[in-house]
Order: C-alpha cells, then structure tokens, then sequence
C-alpha cells in the first residue's frame, strides 16, 4: 500500500472517531470505508491495528470478542495537523452518513449482547446497556444451549429498554412486584 494512502485512510477513520462522542466498533469503521470503496477490508485492518499501536485511538473491550474505538487525545492533535490532507468530498460523504445513521450507531454500540461457552458445557450470556461509557444495567445469564443463548441476546437488542425499565420498577418497588402482587 501507497504510504500517502495508508496516511489517508488513518485520518478517515481518526476524523469518523473524532466526529462522534461515542466509540465505534471495527464494522461499523470498516462497513463505511468499505462501503464508499475507498480501500478493502485488510486495509482497514491494518490501519486500525497500527493506529492502536501509535496510541492514536484506543481499544476497549465491550463484550468477549467485541471491541469498541476511540481516538485518543494525540489522535485528535495528529487530525488537527492533517485535517486537510482528507477532501472536502471525502469529509462531505463521512458527515453525511454520521448525519444519518449516528443515532443507530449509538444504539449498536450502547446495547451490547453476546455469549459463549463454558467450561460446563453451557452457555454464558453477556448482556449491558452502556451510555456515555457508562455502565446502566449488565446482566449475566448462564443457559444450557446455544439456541437459548441466541435468542436471549437477539430479545436482548430488541427490548433492553423495556427491561432495564421492568427491573428498576421491581428494585424500587416497596415489596410489590409490577401487577399489585405483594412479594413479603
């Protein structure tokens, strides 16, 4: 790869990371460069990977096997001294989209719902709502097939807010669970 593209492709993805307040996972980054076809998927691996290695965004992980990026302070001070080395149409296409679909990135990124299996032949599910980094509600849920576990974490996506509203209500409850029931 061309050093001046490598630099390029960088400074999309510092600029995207530097445009949201939230971090973003390595498909949501990959999905959009890829998608405008400015580079391929490997391309997009290797810049992620070397700009974690400059310290110019950083990796936390969300869930086992997912990763969430930020870009780092010395990441925003690199885009200010490169800013316009992207183009004009390039930053348009990369605005626009955030413009579009931030609210969806968010969502993907504050709703996380994964699972794996354990040493006992079952299966852990990992589930949290996160905001502003922030941890709102985690839950972890041991099931005995991976059927369970995938339609735990696909309910999950679907109405963690309903959730997290239902356990709160029965937490702050005096004692009597949603319904009128008295539990004591």
């Amino acid at each position: 790869m061309q050093p001046e593209a490598l630099m390029l492709y960088k400074l999309i993805v510092l600029y995207i990371l530097d445009r949201v307040d939230f971090p973003m996972t390595n498909s949501q980054l990959a999905d959009f460069i890829t998608e405008k076809e400015y580079t391929n998927y490997f391309n997009v691996q290797q810049v992620l990977n070397e700009l974690v290695d400059d310290g110019y965004i950083s990796l936390q992980e969300a869930a086992k096997n997912s990763y969430l990026y930020r870009i780092t302070k010395d990441g925003k001070e690199t885009l200010s001294f490169f800013y316009k080395n992207i183009s004009r149409n390039i930053r348009d296409d990369i605005d626009m989209f955030l413009t579009e679909k931030q609210y969806a990135l968010r969502e993907e990124v504050s709703n996380i719902a994964d699972y794996y299996e354990s040493k006992t032949n079952e299966y852990v599910c990992e589930l949290k709502v996160i905001e502003r980094d922030t941890v709102i509600i985690e839950i972890r849920l041991t099931v005995p097939t991976e059927d369970n576990a995938k339609t735990i974490c696909a309910h999950w996506r679907q109405n963690n807010a309903d959730i997290y509203a239902y356990v709160i209500n029965v937490l702050l409850s005096n004692g009597s669970a949603p319904g009128g029931e008295d539990r004591s």
